[in-house]
């Protein structure tokens, strides 16, 4: 893995995202990094420079953060970066794989992808998954209840479509903590 280039990317994700508070930002993004990399150690055969630029770009063109149209992006840093086209257009397929609410029901279709989609689910469970939903949902001007119902919208639903098995493992005690958590928010909030 090109270690000069990944430092590059976390740079322009620090720059890109400076403004953002709300959860999708490049502390996210280096989480999501993070998760993909200790994913990806269970599958060797994997390449693991388009995972890490995969992971670190995935959310640079975010249709709730910036109006930009084909990962323009993500193109334009892998472009000043060298990067070949068809590494490029795996990028781009597996950044636009990522999204929950754009791809449910859809599994990526590369072992990359499927990391790089686990890493970033995994980000939005858990105890970050939590301090994420509530710093969204105060962005976007939500009541707490409304942030709770995003729960069970999605959060609560991440466990069951982890596409590796890796993913899998770790995915179970952040699920265990967020349903825990549910059951005291429920009870401290009853009025």
């Amino acid at each position: 893995m090109n270690e000069k280039l990944i430092e590059e990317a976390k740079l322009y994700i620090q720059e890109i995202f400076k403004d953002n508070s709300d959860g999708h930002d490049a502390n996210h993004s280096l989480r999501v990094y993070k998760n993909a990399l200790q994913i990806a150690k269970a599958y060797p055969e994997c390449n693991m420079t388009v995972v890490a630029l995969s992971s670190l770009l995935h959310d640079v063109d975010d249709h709730k953060l910036f109006d930009t149209t084909d990962n323009m992006n993500a193109r334009q840093f892998l472009k000043s970066h060298d990067i070949g086209n068809d590494d490029i257009e795996l990028i781009c397929q597996i950044i636009n794989g990522v999204s929950f609410s754009k791809n449910k029901e859809k599994h990526p279709e590369t072992l990359e992808g499927k990391i790089v989609q686990d890493a970033d689910r995994i980000d939005a469970i858990g105890a970050v998954g939590i301090a994420r939903t509530f710093a969204y949902g105060g962005k976007a001007g939500r009541p707490l209840e409304s942030s709770v119902q995003h729960f069970h919208d999605k959060l609560l639903l991440l466990k069951d479509k982890m596409n590796t098995q890796e993913a899998k493992k770790i995915a179970e005690s952040r699920h265990l903590y967020m349903e825990e958590f549910l059951r005291e928010f429920q009870k401290e909030s009853k009025i």
